[in-house]
């Protein structure tokens, strides 16, 4: 292991740091849909002001090819590596301590970010339906991280619930919206307007990519409950897959019916509530439109709470591991759950969100915050194929339980579209800044690493599982 140093931290330091099974095909499912479902109701929409009607849908068939690759090399990857560490699990038996941590912290700061652009939705939608001003737009943010962390704190069981009612609520609103929508859609008229397909020509489809990636981002995820999942190697790659699914009908009904209706996909395009303009083409501005839209939080809540799950479980098994500071791995003594983790992420995000909110930039919040979560994203996924590939190549005796249909192309197509999009995320002068900051987070926490992190690392599970893994030449 060169100069890696790992210490055997003994069962008292494991059962202090234990999680409980509770999760099925539904809980899965849920989960995945509900962590991604948040893209249909806000910040898709920013890639019309970029790329226009068209330059977004080949965007976002763009990113279903990367999403099919991903998910089914995940699918294969985590029933085969079933602990909480996900990616950072699959990059550490593949590629080593460094390749575990880059991945973990590529993979920290997508989730970390992601809940702070959710949240800046949720504001924006909150503040139309009540009529408050922007400068309240942070109570809103530290209200929501406040309750929705509480709902992790207080156990799985109860997260897997809320999960589902939330999910199938935000579901409900969408299909009310979908079948409410087509008699008022008009393709050429609203969608297209004057401006045609492509109005930014060729260069638009690049610029739109962040925006269409963000309607999966989050599906990733579900790996992160690998040790709350009852049965992972059976209902992960079902749950992970069934997920996927749901989402692509979701995301291209949503960008041509939210769209191809009044006001448009001009006005929609800057909008901070696309839905509720949507809802008020259809029913006016009314009551009705304000009701629906504050239940369509739903979705955007659904996301909100599915991440915070997520990156409090992330952060829970690097810290486990020896490469955060061991003391955000500590579980809830009754719960079971990582509460300190949960509170950490939380501090981040908001701090993000606040920072830039009183910055004052001329782009929207939540579109910089996306920006910034898609740079650790993309990161992330390149790393996460990067393991399949050398996972097939250096263990092909593993056990794996299930097989991606796509193998070895279907990685290596998302690997090539996700390094595409973090090359598009510093084409956009507009958000160049926000990524750049979001470079030097990711720096700093390699430097944390190299100067001391790799001397304090643990045999947590996925630690003794690569070793051995590694050992026995699978």
């Amino acid at each position: 292991m060169g100069s890696f140093q790992f210490a055997d931290p003994g069962e008292e330091y494991l059962e202090r740091r234990s999680l409980r099974r509770h999760a099925r095909v539904l809980h899965l499912w849920a989960l995945g849909v509900g962590a991604v479902i948040s893209g249909d109701f806000f910040g898709w929409n920013f890639g019309l002001a970029v790329g226009g009607f068209g330059g977004l849908l080949v965007a976002l068939a763009i990113m279903t090819l990367l999403f099919a690759g991903l998910c089914s090399s995940i699918a294969e990857m985590s029933p085969a590596l079933p602990h909480t560490g996900g990616a950072y699990s699959f990059a550490r038996t593949a590629m080593g301590p460094w390749g575990g941590y880059i991945t973990g912290l590529a993979e920290n700061m997508e989730y970390i970010l992601t809940p702070a652009v959710i949240v800046v939705g949720i504001g924006g939608y909150l503040g139309a339906i009540f009529g408050t001003p922007n400068e309240w737009a942070p109570l809103w943010w530290l209200a929501c991280y406040i309750v929705f962390v509480a709902f992790n704190v207080l156990g799985v069981e109860l997260s897997f619930r809320v999960s589902i009612v939330i999910t199938i609520l935000a579901l409900v609103i969408l299909a009310l919206f979908f079948i409410t929508a087509v008699p008022h859609f008009n393709l050429r008229q609203w969608a297209l307007g004057a401006a045609g397909w492509m109005p930014h020509g060729w260069s638009g489809i690049l610029h739109a990519l962040p925006f269409a990636l963000w309607m999966y981002l989050g599906i990733e995820q579900l790996p992160l409950a690998a040790e709350e999942a009852r049965d992972p190697v059976r209902d992960m790659p079902k749950g992970l897959l069934l997920g996927l699914a749901t989402l692509v009908l979701l995301a291209f009904l949503t960008l041509t019916l939210n769209a191809g209706i009044a006001p448009g996909s001009q006005q929609v395009g800057r909008s901070n509530e696309p839905l509720f303009l949507g809802l008020r083409t259809i029913f006016g501005n009314g009551a009705t439109a304000r009701l629906l839209a504050l239940v369509g939080c739903t979705g955007l809540v659904a996301s909100f709470h599915a991440i915070i799950f997520a990156y409090g479980r992330q952060i829970y098994s690097l810290s486990r591991a020896g490469y955060f500071p061991t003391w955000l791995s500590l579980t809830h003594r009754k719960r079971q759950t990582p509460d300190r983790a949960l509170v950490a992420g939380s501090v981040l995000g908001f701090l993000s969100a606040l920072v830039i909110h009183l910055a004052g930039q001329k782009s929207p919040v939540g579109a910089v915050l996306l920006n910034m979560a898609v740079f650790g994203a993309v990161i992330a996924y390149m790393l996460q194929m990067a393991s399949f590939l050398i996972l097939r190549a250096r263990f092909p005796s593993m056990n794996r339980p299930y097989r991606s249909p796509m193998g070895i192309s279907g990685a290596a197509i998302a690997a090539v579209i996700a390094g595409t999009t973090l090359a598009a995320l510093f084409s956009s002068s507009d958000y160049r800044p926000g990524v750049a900051g979001a470079a030097i987070w990711f720096l700093l926490g390699v430097a944390w690493f190299a100067v001391y992190g790799r001397h304090r690392l643990l045999l947590a599970p996925e630690e003794r599982f690569a070793q051995e893994a590694r050992r026995g030449g699978q």
